[in-house]
């Protein structure tokens, strides 16, 4: 490859991070827009998030998993480890759309784990690598670029590293909208949500689940772009 080609194939790689880290911010930016606007939408039925959460839970039988709170903005999850349904404060003590399509959602993942959801059960076991992988790929990445000529083998750990990363975010897609998909079934199918409110729970939801797919696409990109490193 001659000079010129290597700088056009670094080039486009570096503007393909910027591109996908600057339509991340975007998206992150929307998806904070939709959840305020629709946390002002109060729905006829009155339900807290945590009420529909329950609700919800025990419509699938779940009789398990607890519904709590837990603090910060759009820190929603559930947790298989102890199964809890953790909720923001602003979504467990307020009737709004946008808390009855997250508590339903991440009540999806409740569902998920009990029916033995397989990319669940995958995105769970890789969760211990990860916790590494987050906290020392990129360092093991540039001691690897450093030491190239001498020891490569830290070079290829820190891809490996890079590497489950991504497979955890692609992993992670079919998690969160399938999850979606529950909760919109049971939010729709039980008359939590009517009508104008259906379509503004979905579309919070599909808002949520973009920002999982760029991460996906954020982090191919950044296999990408450190394997050229190896190429060139």
């Amino acid at each position: 490859m001659d000079i010129a080609a290597l700088m056009n194939s670094r080039t486009f790689e570096f503007l393909l991070l910027l591109a996908i880290g600057g339509i991340g911010m975007l998206v992150q930016w929307r998806l904070q827009h939709v959840f305020k606007k629709y946390s002002r939408v109060q729905f006829p039925g009155g339900l807290t998030g945590r009420e529909v959460a329950e609700r919800m839970l025990r419509a699938n039988g779940i009789t398990d998993v607890r519904v709590i709170s837990t603090p910060g903005q759009l820190t929603d999850h559930f947790d298989p480890r102890n199964k809890t349904v953790n909720l923001s404060e602003a979504v467990y003590n307020t009737n709004s759309v946008a808390a009855a399509a997250v508590a339903a959602h991440e009540c999806g993942h409740a569902v998920q784990h009990a029916v033995g959801y397989a990319p669940l059960k995958m995105r769970s076991a890789l969760v211990p690598l990860i916790q590494i992988s987050s906290q020392w790929s990129f360092l093991v990445v540039i001691a690897g670029i450093a030491l190239i000529n001498v020891a490569p083998a830290i070079y290829w750990i820190g891809i490996a590293m890079i590497a489950a990363a991504a497979l955890f975010a692609l992993v992670t897609l079919p998690v969160e909208y399938n999850a979606s998909r529950r909760a919109m079934a049971w939010l729709t199918e039980s008359g939590t949500l009517h009508g104008e409110q259906v379509f503004q729970a979905q579309t919070a939801l599909n808002w949520a689940a973009r920002t999982y797919l760029v991460a996906a696409l954020s982090a191919i990109a950044t296999l990408i772009y450190y394997l050229g490193y190896r190429r060139n």
